[in-house]
């Protein structure tokens, strides 16, 4: 107590203690908060890192996302697709009519690719319509809905023949059934391949309702979300009519006619 007591320079050795460590805590607490600004900051970098980090990953996880749903559709298309397909392209949709008078679609493939008219265009689902116009680079597709559409169809559960007319609503009708009666809500609807124009087989739709005005198809594909479609070749497109040459003014040659050799003898 007495060294405590004693003084230096004036000053208790105790006030001098008490200073030193008063001193020494503030000279902590300095250098504490000084690394922890440090600190702060390099945890305020490593965290706009990690977003960044996050936001590349929410990048690609979109892209994957979307090339998992593209992958699925091309999938689903291939399926659609019978083994006596001769061949096939891939396109895009890059334009839909979709009004009340026609519905036709506009594909990002021509000749140039291998599209021809005539080709069934397959979407995930099932049919969703034929080439009616092709260019170098595009091409039109008149959708199974379109008022100008007529398929052959078959419904296999009862063999009952018809065919699918699209009157420009998004479910096409059944007409010239042969077994009207027969036509149940469920029934599978697919292509009966009568007139040459696409194989027998491809999946089109299921009956979605019966009246009194017939029976009304609801189709596989989602014609109003289409992205991916199939511009498929069976071969059968010889069998389609040439269009009509508008304005063209020409007409059939006339007959020669023939010198009856009986006459000149």
């Amino acid at each position: 107590m007495k060294l405590l007591q004693s003084r230096f320079r004036g000053f208790r050795i105790i006030e001098l203690f008490a200073f030193v460590c008063v001193v020494a805590l503030a000279f902590g607490v300095y250098l504490a908060k000084t690394s922890a600004g440090r600190e702060r900051s390099k945890i305020a970098v490593i965290e706009r890192q990690i977003a960044e980090e996050n936001r590349k990953l929410l990048q690609w996880q979109q892209v994957a996302l979307k090339l998992s749903a593209e992958n699925q559709a091309m999938r689903g298309m291939l399926k659609v697709v019978p083994e006596n397909g001769v061949s096939y392209v891939t396109a895009r949709l890059i334009g839909n009519s979709g009004g009340g008078y026609m519905r036709t679609a506009m594909v990002n493939a021509g000749a140039d690719q291998g599209a021809a008219r005539g080709q069934a265009a397959v979407a995930e689902g099932g049919l969703i319509g034929r080439l009616t116009e092709v260019g170098s680079r595009a091409a039109r597709v008149l959708l199974i809905t379109d008022l100008n559409s007529r398929i052959p169809v078959v419904i296999p559960a009862s063999r009952t023949s018809a065919v699918l007319a699209g009157d420009n609503s998004d479910r096409p009708c059944l007409v010239f059934a042969s077994e009207p009666k027969a036509i149940k809500i469920g029934d599978r609807i697919v292509t009966s391949g009568d007139g040459g124009v696409f194989p027998p087989g491809l999946p089109v739709g299921v009956v979605a309702g019966v009246d009194q005005g017939g029976a009304r198809v609801e189709p596989y594909a989602e014609l109003r979300t289409l992205d991916y479609v199939l511009l498929v070749d069976y071969g059968l497109a010889g069998g389609l009519p040439l269009p009509a040459l508008a304005g063209s003014g020409q007409k059939r040659p006339a007959k020669t006619p023939q010198t009856d050799d009986k006459r000149t003898r």
